[in-house]
Formats: structure tokens, sequence, C-alpha cells
């Protein structure tokens, strides 16, 4: 994919947006009103021309850039992108995010901008930008059926109406300590710490039902609080289980463990809240799967039954 870069001397808008020099054309690319577009600081930035210059020659054509080529955002929408993060990256400090104070250009936008503002660095930089569109495009084109299946498998698995994008955005936010959500193959410690945190929260009991546990939820169970019961419920106790359990209460507060074979999903109980979970415990991240939390189901509605 086409990388930008920023050729010539240095002026205001360069060294204002320096810091994003490096970064790759397509991370500049932003949705907007389900529209891919780009804001005109990092187009200012990647031109090498002040912010304020491009502005005053966008005014001087404005009739050059109708609605489907250039619109201001809102200062919601602007503030949505500081949300993303994009405000380290982007905006600079103290920069007014107003709706009047920010451009978002589309495709067609950019092109017409090279036009205007009549600069080699500007239709060189602009080619770069349209190669990067078009990629970005065929992209998404290409990979339309397994975003619908994404779409399927999240309405089915998680029966919610949160889109899957929401979702992943949150699991992708480092600072976020997700409650529920999907995980990713790959992000084995991030569905280790999430259950481990659940387990840390439990103030009266934990029930684990997985038909395939191992020595490693022992050791899981093991960072609940002192006084917390925790009982495992599995298809199959083999000799190697049985004889974990064995050592594993010699020396901690046991952990029963029963037959329980009529369950296919997995399930986590934690005081009066019940998760789903999709994948057995000791496997976790190696797969994608969700953990849910089941709000409506009352935990007694299963123990009964177990």
């Amino acid at each position: 994919m086409a990388k930008g870069r920023i050729i010539g001397a240095p002026d205001k808008a360069v060294a204002t947006c320096n810091q994003i020099s490096v970064v790759p054309i397509e991370k500049r690319i932003y949705m907007v009103r389900n529209i891919q577009v780009m804001i005109d600081l990092d187009l200012a930035s990647l031109y090498g021309v002040e912010n304020r210059s491009l502005r005053q020659t966008v005014r001087r054509n404005i009739d050059s850039f109708p609605e489907d080529f250039m619109f201001r955002l809102t200062r919601d929408e602007a503030n949505n992108l500081i949300a993303k993060g994009v405000s380290q990256s982007v905006i600079p400090p103290g920069y007014n995010t107003g709706g009047s104070e920010m451009f978002a250009f589309t495709e067609h936008g950019v092109a017409m901008l090279a036009t205007v503002l009549k600069s080699p660095q500007a239709r060189k930089i602009s080619i770069d930008i349209m190669r990067t569109f078009v990629a970005m495009r065929r992209f998404l084109s290409a990979n339309a059926q397994v975003f619908q299946r994404l779409e399927t498998i999240e309405y089915k698995l998680l029966e919610s109406d949160q889109k899957f994008e929401d979702i992943y955005s949150k699991l992708e936010e480092k600072s976020l300590k997700p409650q529920q959500g999907i995980f990713f193959d790959g992000q084995i410690y991030d569905a280790y710490e999430l259950i481990c945190t659940l387990i840390k929260s439990a103030a009266s009991r934990i029930i684990l039902i997985d038909n395939y546990v191992d020595d490693s939820v022992l050791t899981m169970l093991d960072k609940r609080t002192a006084g917390v019961s925790a009982t495992i419920y599995t298809q199959r106790i083999s000799t190697q289980l049985a004889l974990d359990i064995a050592k594993h209460d010699a020396q901690y507060p046991p952990i029963p463990v029963q037959i329980f074979n009529k369950s296919h999903d997995r399930f986590l109980i934690i005081d009066n809240r019940v998760y789903h979970i999709g994948a057995s415990v000791k496997d976790l991240g190696k797969k994608w799967f969700a953990i849910l939390e089941m709000e409506d189901l009352d935990p007694n509605e299963l123990i009964t039954k177990l």
C-alpha cells in the first residue's frame, strides 16, 4: 500500500504536524458519515502547506467543493475523532474542534484540492493518496462477506444489538478493561486477565461448568478471595486430572470437581452473575470466542439442574 511522505522545506504546518509525518496514509483515512475521508490538518501536513493557507484556497474555490467533495465536521464528529485517539497524532494541542473548524475531504475532494493548490508536491502526494483510497476500497469490497459473517456471528453469539466494530474498538483500547466481548486468536493474556478479574470479583461463590479442564483452571480459581467457594462441573475426570486435584487440595482450599455431561456450552457463575464463555477456560485466546454476561438469567436456574 502506498505511503505518504513530506517533501520540501518545513513551514508552520509541517512543524505543527511533525509528529504525524511518519504516519502511513491509510492511518489518516477515517470513516465519517459512512464515507472515507481525510481531514484538512492531515492534508496540509502531507502537501507541505499551512492549514490556514489550505482553507483559504478552498474558500476561494468553494464552487469546486460540493458536499460530496468536502464538508465541515460537526462538533460531535470532531470530538468523536478525538475520542478515538486522533488528537494524539493529528490534532495539535489547543486546536478548536468546533463544527466550523474542521474540514473533511472525500476521495474526490482530495483530488480537487491537489488541482486548486497548483503545487507539484500536492500533485505527487495526491497520487499516493488516490492509490491508498483505491487499495482500501478494494480491501473492503474483497472482504465484504467476511464482515457480513462477523456481524452474523455477533448476532447469534452475543444476542445483542451492539455493532461488531464497537466491540472490536473497545477491546483494542489498552486502557479499557472489558467486562465482556469478543476475543481473537492470540489474545491469550487478555482473555486470561478478564477471567481472573471475574474470579477475583467473586464475593461468595464461583461455579464453573466446562467439559474440558486441567490444572491451569485450578490455578486460575486459586486467585479467588479467601472464603469464596469454587466448584467445577466437567464431563470427565481423567487420571491426570484426578491426581492434579488431589495434590492441589492437599495444599490449597479444596475445589470440588464433579461429573456433569449435559452441557455443551461453558458457563461461569460469579455470585449471582452468569457468564457464557465460547471456549473452554484452559484454551482461552487460541481461537475466536466470546464472553457474555447473561443479565436476565437467574443462576439458580442452572444450579438446580446440575
